[in-house]
């Protein structure tokens, strides 16, 4: 049975919770992300992460749409995240770029609001420079209309992130990144922390690309004899011992899966708690790798890594 899980209050004044379900897939079967996210909210997940860019918010929208309709849920037990894509930065295509989401997802608001990226481009990838200080204007707006509670940024380094606060009338609240034993970020989740920023991890299990063959094989997570007697030793899986250590840096994550048991057993983390010598086990694992380096941005004003 899993523990309680976890919330953390923002700077909004609004609660988190600690995991939620990612729903970015590069293919899935019509229905998939739908029968995900349904999976998800019977199993107890209350945070669900999307993006407009993941052209998902249709089936994520049914879903949530189906399970307040069954009395599973209502809405305000839910923590609804979508994210703003780059080819609305322009601080006058905020708003409608919501809207078209909230449309989507069928719902009157979104919990919390991300800008995707600190790039833009237009609908041909090409850079449009404009600066993510208008577009913050555009997300401020959206929170004084009541579309969203909270707002935040994704992808966001720390030259961004100050830059941010110096200009902000509404703090962000939450960076989302790429955190995950292999790529432990400790600098940037400390800096955000310290300026009441929540980092929230996605690709927190960090699987190695096959795009950079130079990792391959080191994949802790799945090889690491170690980390299968940390996993042995509290009746988990090791993707769930990941989960843990991330919670444990206060560090909320979004695992995503389209396998019904794996979607409960991600949940199942809030009934053990890793010492401080197998936290330092699991944090060793650390090569700096980055599953998402968004490469296609590379060359753009703004790009982040």
């Amino acid at each position: 049975m899993a523990g309680k899980i976890l919330s953390y209050k923002l700077s909004s004044g609004y609660e988190i919770p600690m995991i939620g379900l990612g729903t970015y897939a590069r293919k899935a079967d019509t229905g998939q992300f739908r029968q995900a996210v349904e999976w998800g909210i019977e199993a107890g997940y209350r945070h669900i992460d999307t993006a407009s860019c993941y052209k998902n918010e249709e089936e994520v929208g049914e879903a949530i749409s189906n399970k307040i309709y069954q009395g599973i849920v209502s809405r305000q037990d839910l923590f609804v995240t979508t994210k703003l894509w780059n080819d609305s930065h322009a601080e006058q295509d905020v708003i409608p770029a919501l809207k078209s989401s909230l449309n989507r997802l069928k719902l009157d608001y979104v919990d919390l609001y991300l800008i995707h990226w600190p790039v833009s481009v237009n609908s041909m990838g090409e850079d449009m420079k404009i600066d993510f200080v208008e577009t913050w204007r555009g997300m401020e707006a959206a929170v004084k209309e009541g579309l969203v509670k909270s707002i935040g940024v994704s992808n966001f380094n720390e030259e961004q992130l100050t830059r941010l606060l110096q200009n902000a009338i509404i703090k962000p609240v939450v960076n989302q990144f790429e955190i995950n034993p292999t790529l432990t970020q400790h600098k940037l989740v400390d800096f955000c922390k310290k300026r009441s920023i929540m980092p929230v991890a996605y690709t927190p299990l960090g699987l190695i690309s096959e795009a950079r063959p130079e990792f391959i094989g080191k994949d802790a997570i799945k090889t690491d004899p170690k980390l299968g007697e940390i996993a042995k030793k509290y009746k988990k899986t090791r993707a769930q011992i990941a989960l843990r250590y991330l919670i444990q840096r206060g560090v909320a994550v979004l695992p995503k899966s389209f396998t019904k048991s794996r979607i409960e057993e991600n949940l199942n983390i809030f009934d053990f708690e890793l010492s401080e010598q197998e936290m330092a086990i699991v944090d060793s694992y650390n090569i700096d790798h980055r599953c998402v380096p968004g490469t296609a941005f590379c060359r753009h004003n703004n790009y982040p890594f």
